[in-house]
């Protein structure tokens, strides 16, 4: 059986794939399914060592973004789209693959077509709530859609549609209390608070907090995920902010968190912050009552839908980015910590919202179709 993985350019599209991955790699070793080969199609190899983990080969095909405007850029990305649509018709005939899944984006675009015009079976997966382009257009031809959010069910076939939920690493599927506080350095006795900067619209949020320090560290201590680009900058404002006060030391500033690192401070947290990407998936698995704050510039407003179902379940508190001050920020940090009815709904919310075993569920789905596949041919 051979399989074909393609999406990428963010880490909601690469690592979705790799929770599938990781899941269809037990399976093939649980059913004893020999002769398997396992393929990574993008224009990135976004991150080798946990491709080479999973046994994915990883083949180039070069890729451009799909504007809706005019841009000079739009010029060179067509191009580009058009050779990794050669170079995806070649690399699918040469390996002539079982399946294919996709997370979709411009990225799964050239493979897309290429599937499209070799007649390969494809399963695709839609994480936010209002779909991307390419997924529309895949979805006319995938043998099925799986979707994290229920309310995408009407952009597609019904009949071809399972709710999954969002694929998550088995890394990330458990939280981490036992030690957590030592190794992140914060006491068990005082509230955490765990902020999700992120990469995308990050500054937005990061320069709030970087404002609201010297409020929230008298009652708090704060875990700090700013973002590689935005790091240093915060570091040096809040170093400034914080050189005479007596609490500076509640408050941890990292880049990035490491898979450890983010289970562990899943563990401690009483409150995550964070946009309405995929992570919300990870908060709702970890059980933790949140603040999401959606990128007001994402593509079709997809964040604040994504902020709003989520919310719909009563698992958390959205913040409007138009609406976002130090007031409310902290506002909406002491409702949600100071009262005991308020976390325990927002918990029952994020279990309701949760779909377990997402990337199992799909994972099995491709080796079906997969193995049907092979034996027809």
């Amino acid at each position: 059986m051979k399989v074909v993985f393609t999406g990428g350019g963010t880490g909601g599209h690469f690592y979705p794939i790799i929770a599938v991955a990781e899941q269809l790699n037990d399976i093939i070793d649980k059913e004893n399914i020999a002769d398997v080969e396992l393929y990574y199609f993008a224009d990135k190899p976004f991150d080798p060592e946990l491709l080479k983990e999973n046994s994915l080969k990883f083949v180039k095909i070069r890729a451009g973004k799909l504007r809706t405007y005019f841009s000079m850029e739009n010029i060179a990305d067509a191009i580009s789209t058009g050779i990794g649509i050669i170079e995806a018709f070649f690399a699918l005939f040469s390996i002539f693959p079982d399946v294919i899944f996709s997370k979709g984006g411009y990225v799964a675009f050239p493979t897309m077509v290429a599937a499209k015009i070799l007649k390969i079976p494809v399963i695709i997966h839609e994480s936010d709530s209002v779909p991307g382009r390419v997924n529309i257009w895949s979805s006319k031809f995938a043998k099925r859609i799986a979707i994290s959010y229920k309310q995408d069910v009407d952009y597609f076939d019904a009949k071809k549609v399972v709710h999954t939920g969002q694929p998550i690493r088995a890394d990330f599927e458990s939280k981490i209390t036992e030690g957590a506080h030592s190794f992140l350095e914060l006491s068990p006795d005082i509230p955490t608070i765990w902020i999700l900067g992120g990469s995308q619209g990050s500054q937005t949020i990061n320069s709030v907090v970087s404002s609201t320090l010297k409020q929230l560290l008298p009652k708090y201590q704060i875990i700090h995920q700013t973002g590689e680009n935005n790091y240093d900058t915060i570091k040096l404002l809040t170093e400034a902010t914080l050189e005479d006060e007596l609490y500076k030391n509640r408050y941890k500033i990292y880049p990035h968190l490491n898979y450890l690192s983010m289970k562990m401070a899943a563990g401690v947290s009483d409150i995550v912050i964070s946009r309405a990407g995929s992570t919300i998936f990870e908060i709702a698995n970890w059980r933790i009552p949140s603040i999401i704050i959606p990128l007001g510039s994402a593509h079709k407003n997809h964040q604040l839908k994504n902020a709003y179902n989520y919310s719909r379940e009563g698992a958390c508190t959205v913040i409007e980015e138009n609406n976002l001050s130090d007031d409310q920020l902290i506002f909406e940090i002491n409702r949600i910590y100071d009262n005991q009815e308020v976390k325990e709904k927002m918990i029952a919310g994020a279990i309701a919202f949760d779909i377990p075993d997402a990337a199992k569920k799909i994972a099995e789905e491709i080796a079906s179709i997969g193995l049907t596949h092979e034996e027809e041919y």
